[in-house]
Parts: C-alpha cells; sequence; structure tokens
C-alpha cells in the first residue's frame, strides 16, 4: 500500500508537526483540529490520524487510519467499519506504564500505607505485619499486550495471576485463563481484580451486579474502559464490602463530573485518566514505524481486528 497525503487531526498537531519534521517524513501532511475538518480534506487523504475523535467521519475514502492511542472504540464502538480500510492503533509503553500503576496501589494497599497513615494522625504505635506479594491473587480482565505485561510484572514478585478472556486460551505469565461465563467461582478467591478490557459490545457494561455479587471484599483497578462499568453496581459493591476498594483510572464521562458519588466515597481513588499516557513522541514513532510496515508490505502487529474491535 503506498501513502502520499496524510491527514492528521489532534490537539497536540503542533508538537507532531514538529516531530514529523525531525523525522523528515517525506510526505504531503495536513494538520487540523477537528473543527477545521471538512469532507474535502479526507478525500484528499490517504491516511487519517487522529487520537479520539468526537464526531463519525466516512473513513472509507481513506486508505488507512492510524489511532494514536491504544484504544480504538471512538473509531468501531457502535459505528460500521469499510473493511477495505485499514485500521492501526499505537503500541508502545503502554502495558509497562499501567504495570506500574497497578502494581502501586497494590503495594499501597498491601502495606497498609492507609492504616499506618491514620495512625501517625492518631500518635499510635502498632506494629501491623504487612502481607506479602506472593500472598496475593489477581484476575485480570484481558490477556491482550496490556494485560499479559501485568501478568509478567505481576508473577516476577509472585503474584498468583489469573486471566479472564473471550476465548479463554492459555497465556504466558497466567496462572489460568478463563471465559467470563466460566470464571465466577473464582472470584471470591481473588484479592485484587483489574479491567484492561477494550469498549466493544461485549464488554460493555460488563462489570455488573452479577460479576461484583462473586467477590469478597476485593480491591477492583479500572485501567480499561468507564463504559465497562456500571457504576452503580460498583457503587453498591462498595457499600456492601463485597468491593474494599477501587481505584478508578477511566470514566464513561471524562472529566468526571463533580455531582458523582464517586468522588466522595472513601473507598475510591480517582485519577484523570493518566494510568498510561501516550507521549507524542511515542505516538510519532509507532506512527512512522506503521508507515514503513505498511509500504514495506510487513507484518503489521498492531493491526486491529475489526471483528473482535481491538
Amino acid at each position: 500500500m503506498k501513502i502520499n497525503k496524510i491527514l492528521f487531526v489532534s490537539t497536540l498537531n503542533k508538537e507532531i508537526e514538529e516531530l514529523i519534521e525531525k523525522v523528515g517524513l517525506k510526505k504531503e501532511c495536513r494538520y487540523l483540529t477537528e473543527g477545521e475538518l471538512q469532507d474535502e480534506d479526507l478525500e484528499w487523504a490517504d491516511a487519517f490520524v487522529s487520537f479520539k475523535t468526537r464526531s463519525s467521519y466516512d473513513y472509507s475514502k481513506v486508505k488507512w487510519v492510524h489511532s494514536l492511542g491504544a484504544g480504538v472504540d471512538s473509531f468501531l464502538y457502535q459505528k460500521k467499519w469499510d473493511e477495505d480500510v485499514l485500521l492501526t492503533r499505537t503500541i508502545c509503553s503502554f502495558g509497562q506504564r499501567i504495570s506500574e500503576y497497578c502494581l502501586s496501589y497494590i503495594l499501597k494497599d498491601i502495606q497498609l500505607h492507609d492504616q499506618f497513615l491514620h495512625l501517625k494522625s492518631t500518635k499510635r504505635w502498632n506494629p501491623i505485619t504487612p502481607k506479602m506479594l506472593k500472598e496475593a491473587k489477581v484476575m485480570i480482565y484481558g490477556t491482550g499486550e496490556i494485560g499479559q505485561k501485568i501478568a509478567q510484572v505481576l508473577s516476577f514478585f509472585g503474584v498468583e495471576v489469573y486471566g479472564v478472556s473471550l476465548s479463554g486460551k492459555p497465556k504466558e505469565f497466567f496462572t489460568g485463563v478463563y471465559t467470563v461465563e466460566s470464571h465466577f467461582s473464582l472470584l471470591k478467591q481473588m484479592d485484587y481484580m483489574i479491567n484492561t478490557l477494550p469498549l466493544t459490545e461485549k464488554t460493555e457494561k460488563l462489570f455488573d451486579v452479577e460479576i461484583f455479587s462473586h467477590a469478597s471484599s476485593i480491591g477492583f483497578i479500572n485501567v480499561g474502559r468507564g463504559e465497562s462499568i456500571s457504576d452503580l453496581a460498583l457503587y453498591e459493591a462498595l457499600e456492601s464490602g463485597q468491593v474494599r476498594f477501587a481505584v478508578l483510572d477511566v470514566f464513561n464521562e471524562e472529566p468526571l463530573p463533580k455531582e458523582n458519588r464517586l468522588w466522595e466515597h472513601p473507598n475510591v481513588v480517582i485519577t484523570p485518566h493518566i494510568a498510561a499516557v501516550t507521549t507524542s513522541k511515542e505516538a510519532v514513532e509507532c506512527f512512522v514505524d506503521t508507515l514503513k510496515n505498511i509500504e514495506g508490505d510487513r507484518h503489521l502487529a498492531n493491526k486491529v481486528d475489526i471483528k473482535k474491535g481491538f
């Protein structure tokens, strides 16, 4: 496939343009915001490059669409896609960043940071012995690149890691991998559950009353998509103690509205979608590598399976 004209639609265009110029990419490029984008721009372009679009566009006018982020739900979710159009996504340090994010909150819990902070505030000396990572069991939803990296990092410290995927196929670093339907009986044994799943019709509101009802005093970390969670079911699970604490980095609506009661819950940590920030440098490096692979007719590790949605 030959790509000559590339359309970048991003709020990071200034940085992207500077980086593209440094690379010396010999292509015709246009850098636009969504407000500036016109149909004739799509007709002009061979490739459309963006992070997350608010509107739907006729991508059938281009040969290739590339997501500057790891997720592609803004392009595919509840939308029709012309399968003649190639869709790729950014692969960079997401797995490592998210692994460190999850590990930090698991260690915070296991090492009793909150308890010792409270003891300090009351000037009490109470030598409680923390548990160790090798005593913990974790269920990771999603065994793709990100989920597998988390499993690798956690298992290095001796954590017993299980996975949930659509297929239930075994994967390296997981003690066992199960389907959504077959994993419920294991949940009461788990200390933590981590969601890394992309947003698809099968994962929307996956974390509902049924899943949380099988948990017992579990720690829940969401670094996948906010739409995969029923906020009401999560809140009720927090109130009942089925979920002991929740660390939430992604939400159905971002920024999270101030009136959302999750802000006020004492057992909820909220972070503003920073578990896996894509730097402009990483995004451009992945884009350029993908372009070279496309034009060289080489294997694309970051090609999206349209039917699966990831």
